[in-house]
């Protein structure tokens, strides 16, 4: 489990595919040395597991259902050799929960549409599924690549968000260009409760309304 606060970058070193699956090697000399073969990190949001470590290098490999779901295999704007990305290793017990529960999961790419800068800050747009867009809620949180960021309107299945100075510092956001796939992972709370919706468990009548009460009483 991560929490989508990104502290480490590195660049992709090389990158082999087959429609079956692959391998990516990533020069990331700032965390290497912590880590270990065995380890998983998130890469831009997307968990791995470590096969090899040298010289600050980290290799994973990629599954067929990875290449197919993630930045890693998209037609155009894809990965690349040279490519910075973001890394995070997991959540130990103790550590500050600072952003929102990511697991890692990459759930579809998106496409960046603009990246805007307005005073010190940016906007920063990404078009993201039709079938996605639904976890898509102005006010809550999003994953972009791995960080955890707060939606701040969405029109036209184009999610928008404010990016800081020190995220666009720290991040790959400022490499972004329109048109690059970026990997999306929705809420997990708003995943269980469009399930727990689509199960049939809640009446869809147009005067009830769900709250978090209502589901711990119904044994949610």
């Amino acid at each position: 489990m991560f929490t989508g606060i990104i502290e480490h970058n590195g660049t992709v070193e090389t990158l082999d595919l087959t429609p079956d699956g692959g391998r990516v090697t990533i020069h990331a000399p700032s965390v290497a040395p912590s880590l270990a073969v065995s380890n998983s990190i998130a890469v831009n949001g997307c968990c791995l597991t470590i096969v090899d470590l040298h010289n600050g290098r980290l290799s994973a490999d990629l599954s067929g259902e990875t290449i197919r779901k993630t930045s890693f295999g998209a037609t155009g704007g894809e990965l690349k050799k040279g490519a910075r990305v973001n890394l995070e290793q997991p959540l130990t017990a103790g550590k500050e929960f600072g952003g929102h529960l990511v697991l890692g999961h990459v759930d579809t790419i998106g496409r960046v549409t603009h990246l805007t800068p307005e005073g010190e800050n940016w906007w920063f747009g990404v078009q993201v599924p039709a079938e996605f867009a639904r976890y898509v809620v102005p006010k809550g949180s999003i994953t972009i690549d791995g960080i955890s960021l707060t939606v701040a309107r969405c029109r036209n299945n184009v999610a928008e968000v404010a990016v800081i100075p020190y995220t666009y510092e720290h991040t790959n956001i400022r490499d972004r260009q329109p048109g690059d796939a970026v990997n999306l992972e929705g809420d997990v709370i708003g995943k269980y409760v469009q399930r727990y919706l689509e199960a049939g468990h809640y009446e869809r009548q147009a005067e009830s309304r769900l709250t978090i009460a209502r589901l711990i009483e119904e044994g949610f």
